[in-house]
């Protein structure tokens, strides 16, 4: 569809990024699409296909070189999540991007150099262990507790829902380390091959997002040294999660846009050589008056991303900017997609069909990184100052 690729141009998307792109799109169609649908049958992706993607800098192109990056913008970030999407390879390098945002804003120098560079070449896979069975986003009321013994914490509790908890060897994992409410959280980072007491419960079995393992996680007094202690402070864990929200939310916005230009594009092509009743799907007034309407929907989510990815590099992005980003682009892209897998009838409803795919992947985008809910009162609450 010719209006759709237009939409990537914008102030920040120079030469390099376009070159970047180009790249990443080209690994990503040759290298990871081939086994997606294997991944999706086994549950996983496999921790040792992100090695080569790290060696060619995809991975953390944002780090600076001294940790194993190209010292880039977060802009080359978000140009590979939006190519993944594009290709329907799930989220797992998102959540491994904001481990490294959180190391780089709060960690030590010796933290830095310790696992920086291991995550930037992809020998470490991160994952964020938050949610728990009784508290799910609200974090103030976990209750997976680290206790200090001498230089040393013992960690108990359990999550679940945790992306990359199965295939992940690095974990940014949220614990009390103090009394009651955000003022009691803090941030520990758990190698966790081979270490005691910790263990990988059930992958989850989901609606959509097949290839993206989900799991439960178990900590029975998993001992780590006080070093492990994000920064050198307990305490700063709930300020920590909250600092790094704008471009968290512009992680789940951007694939949004992208796998809506895709629903388009797809549906485009397969009405305009269905046949039905003597002529093309597309030739029926419904279907191109169906399909102007998320063509126009496309081209507003793209310009409200490209124009926050623009706020984000200049430091200007505002917290509201970024939720209502997150909750509007998400909520589109149900609806997109729902009304495209119309378009298709029968074939539709069939997972061998990618809108199908792309249907039943996006349902999740309007309940993890912050349900549409949560950040409609988020935005509500500073409509009333």
């Amino acid at each position: 569809m010719s209006i759709l690729p237009q939409l990537h141009r914008h102030a920040w998307m120079d030469a390099d990024i376009e070159a970047f792109r180009d790249q990443a799109r080209r690994y990503i169609d040759r290298e990871l699409v081939p086994h997606l649908d294997g991944w999706r049958r086994q549950g996983f992706i496999p921790r040792e296909v992100w090695r080569p993607f790290g060696e060619l800098g995809f991975l953390l192109p944002e780090l600076s070189e001294a940790y194993g990056g190209a010292g880039a913008n977060l802009a080359y970030q978000l140009v590979v999540q939006d190519e993944l999407a594009r290709a329907e390879v799930p989220a797992n390098t998102a959540v491994h991007s904001i481990v490294a945002q959180y190391i780089v804003a709060y960690g030590t120098e010796a933290q830095k150099q310790r696992w920086l560079p291991k995550l930037a070449s992809g020998q470490m896979l991160a994952g964020i262990a938050l949610t728990e069975p009784g508290c799910g986003s609200d974090l103030k009321a976990l209750r997976t507790k680290a206790s200090k013994q001498g230089d040393h914490y013992l960690i108990d509790g359990a999550k679940t829902f945790i992306t990359n908890g199965f295939t992940a060897n690095l974990l940014v994992v949220a614990v009390r380390t103090g009394g009651a409410g955000s003022a009691g959280v803090s941030l520990m980072v758990l190698e966790t091959e081979n270490l005691p007491g910790f263990r990988v419960g059930r992958r989850l079995e989901k609606l959509g997002q097949h290839a993206s393992d989900t799991a439960e996680l178990f900590f029975d007094a998993v001992r780590i040294h006080q070093d492990q202690l994000l920064g050198e402070q307990e305490g700063l864990g709930f300020r920590q999660l909250m600092s790094q929200l704008p471009y968290e939310r512009l992680l789940i916005a951007v694939p949004a846009a992208a796998v809506i230009e895709k629903a388009v594009e797809l549906t485009v092509d397969y009405t305009r050589n269905r046949k039905a009743f003597g002529q093309t799907v597309f030739d029926f007034q419904n279907t191109r008056f169906k399909l102007a309407e998320c063509a126009t929907l496309a081209h507003v989510v793209r310009s409200f991303v490209n124009d926050c990815v623009q706020r984000l590099l200049d430091g200007t992005l505002d917290d509201e900017a970024a939720y209502m980003a997150k909750w509007w682009c998400s909520e589109q892209q149900c609806k997109v997609t729902d009304e495209c897998l119309q378009l298709f009838g029968g074939y539709g409803y069939m997972a061998e069909y990618p809108i199908a795919r792309l249907y039943a992947d996006a349902r999740i985008q309007r309940i993890y990184g912050g349900t549409t809910e949560i950040m409609k009162d988020l935005i509500a609450r500073r409509l009333g100052t």
